[in-house]
């Protein structure tokens, strides 16, 4: 593997409905086969619609409960109701799940970054959104790169914020490391990277979390790795969210 470089795409402008990304970042930066492009999921959710007046929104009566247990604007709780394909935990906060695998606190519903009495949702398909770029970015530039939908999310067990992939394309999620050896020749059994996290993750960091600007983020001499796209359990295989469920609920 070269010496990985990373690179902020600055000056792009406030994205709005139907403004076209890849072009815009690649009006910014030259891009490179090999490349990864990392996409905070707010702007491709403007860029692609994917945005609600909470004017809008008429709340429901489990919106409202919830509204009031959790001190939030019940039409912010419907929004996420409406995001949300099942709902893990209801209180202190809702944390649900959503159609295409992600777990997140409030189905990724968001108020940051967008004018007041507004709401972005996450894309409704990521993949087909990560796919969907990076063949514009080709057809654009002639140059195939990778491409990350991002989103921030909180963790268990630790405080703060870290990037997470939502939706990727050109490359395997998880590196897959089962049946290599180890330094002292033990095979490993059940290491598998999330590569795609781990660069997310750092994208984060490019990106800031308030007023930097730096929506997106390119990595440079990545390399190519072997694995997998299964990055989310299997509903028979997360005991997280079934424990967590069987709690909240019983």
């Amino acid at each position: 593997m070269e010496q990985i470089q990373v690179t902020g795409v600055r000056g792009l402008p406030l994205i709005h409905a139907g403004d076209n990304i890849a072009a815009l970042v690649c009006e910014k930066v030259p891009v490179q086969d090999g490349d990864i492009l990392c996409i905070a999921s707010t702007i491709y959710s403007k860029a692609k619609g994917y945005t609600k007046k909470l004017s809008a929104i008429t709340p429901s009566e489990r919106a409202v409960r919830l509204g009031k247990m959790n001190g939030e604007d019940p039409r912010f709780v419907q929004a996420v109701l409406d995001a949300s394909t099942d709902i893990i935990m209801e209180h202190p906060f809702i944390l649900s799940e959503l159609s295409f695998g992600h777990i997140g606190v409030r189905a990724g519903v968001d108020q940051s970054n967008i004018e007041d009495g507004m709401v972005i949702f996450l894309p409704p398909d990521p993949m087909k959104s990560a796919e969907e770029m990076r063949h514009e970015i080709k057809k654009i530039s002639g140059k195939d790169v990778g491409v990350i939908i991002t989103d921030t999310c909180g963790r268990s067990f630790r405080r703060g914020q870290t990037g997470n992939a939502i939706g990727w394309s050109g490359f395997p999620a998880i590196r897959d490391f089962r049946g290599d050896t180890d330094l002292f020749g033990h095979v490993l059994k059940i290491t598998e990277e999330a590569v795609v996290d781990e660069i997310a993750g750092f994208s984060n960091f490019v990106m800031g979390e308030s007023n930097n600007g730096v929506p997106a983020v390119i990595f440079h001499n990545c390399g190519r790795w072997a694995g997998h796209d299964n990055l989310y359990f299997r509903s028979d295989e997360d005991i997280t969210k079934r424990v967590l469920k069987k709690t909240a609920f019983e």
